[in-house]
This record gives C-alpha cells, sequence and structure tokens, in this order.
C-alpha cells in the first residue's frame, strides 16, 4: 500500500503539470470566454489560483527554466490580482506580452552570459556537441531572440488596440502557428545540417 503513494503522487503531479500546461496555453480563450461569461469579478480569482498553482507546482529542464516558469506564473497573478482589484479588464491582455518579454531577457541574457540557452537544452540530449553545433544553437538562440521581440510587440498592439476578438485571436492562434512554423523550419534546418 505505501509502495503505491509515491507511484500515485507523481502520476497526480504528471496530471497536474499537464493541466497546468494546457491552462496556461488556453489562457487567451479563457480569458475571451470568461469574460463574455462571467465578467472580470468571476475570471480574475479564477485566473490567479490557476497561476498561483503553477507558481508552487512549475518544474524546468534547467534551472534558468524553473526560475523563468515562476516569475512568468507570478506575473499572471499579479495582473490577475490587479484586473480585479481595479475592476479593469485591460490587464488581463499584458500577458502574453510579460511572457514574450520575459523570454526575451532569459535567450537575451544567455548570449552575452555562455552558453547560450538553446546550446544548453541540446546537451541535455547530446553532452559532447561539436563547434558547428555550438555555432548553431547560438544562432538560433538569436533567432528566437527576434522572434520573442516581435512577437511581444504584436501581442502589445493588440493589447492597446483593445479589441478582445484581435487580442484573442492572435495572442490565442497566430502566435501559436507562428511559433510551431518557427520551431518546424529550425528542424528542418537541423536535420539538413546534421546530414552535412
Amino acid at each position: 500500500m505505501t509502495a503505491a503513494n509515491p507511484l500515485r503522487t507523481l502520476r497526480l503531479a504528471t496530471v497536474l503539470q499537464a493541466m497546468m500546461v494546457v491552462l496556461v496555453i488556453a489562457y487567451p480563450l479563457a480569458v475571451w470566454l470568461g469574460l463574455n461569461q462571467w465578467g472580470i469579478g468571476i475570471l480574475a480569482p479564477i485566473l490567479m489560483a490557476v497561476f498561483l498553482l503553477r507558481l508552487l507546482t512549475f518544474r524546468g529542464k534547467l534551472s534558468q527554466f524553473t526560475a523563468l516558469g515562476k516569475i512568468i506564473a507570478l506575473s499572471g497573478v499579479i495582473l490577475a490580482a490587479a484586473s480585479w482589484l481595479l475592476h479593469e479588464t485591460q490587464m488581463l491582455l499584458y500577458y502574453p506580452v510579460a511572457v514574450n518579454t520575459f523570454l526575451l531577457l532569459l535567450f537575451g541574457q544567455s548570449l552575452f552570459f555562455s552558453p547560450p540557452i538553446v546550446e544548453r537544452l541540446a546537451r541535455l540530449a547530446q553532452p559532447e556537441l561539436p563547434a558547428q553545433a555550438v555555432s548553431y544553437t547560438r544562432r538560433v538562440t538569436q533567432v528566437w531572440c527576434i522572434f520573442f521581440m516581435f512577437n511581444g510587440a504584436a501581442a502589445l498592439y493588440t493589447c492597446l488596440r483593445g479589441d478582445i476578438a484581435l487580442w484573442t485571436l492572435y495572442n490565442g492562434g497566430i502566435s501559436y502557428l507562428l511559433i510551431g512554423l518557427l520551431m518546424g523550419i529550425e528542424w528542418i534546418v537541423r536535420k539538413r545540417i546534421q546530414r552535412g
């Protein structure tokens, strides 16, 4: 009976982590639906609870990602709390801007304080990277920095525009398609380089 408890706890933690990822990814849709169905008085406390749970349960592959995940979750708590206390829905819209800003800072600072973040991730799978791969991971880190600048600026534009439908479309759809496209292109380029 006691041997099953650690396994059950591990399964529960895994399910909880997966739920948190889905909820954070679905944030724009949740905000759009929540504002239309319940209003800020119900939506903001729910989002605060989700982000608090995320803050308490987040675990990353690298210590930098764990710290970043907690900072992003904390920013979600702060934005939801401010929105609730001020009765201001606009505050909720700035979460994607915060995420892109913090990701840009993480990836950008890693270019100056080596190794770059993409190299650190690559070394998790292949500890001994050839010089060509090290150079490539630096370039990929730079590309992600450019992406986070563009994506953050676009997210900020949708906030300032104040059109919840546009905000939801970009931050809950187009942004994810662009991330997937960039990841797909990078994968194809990496495979071609590996084939040499």
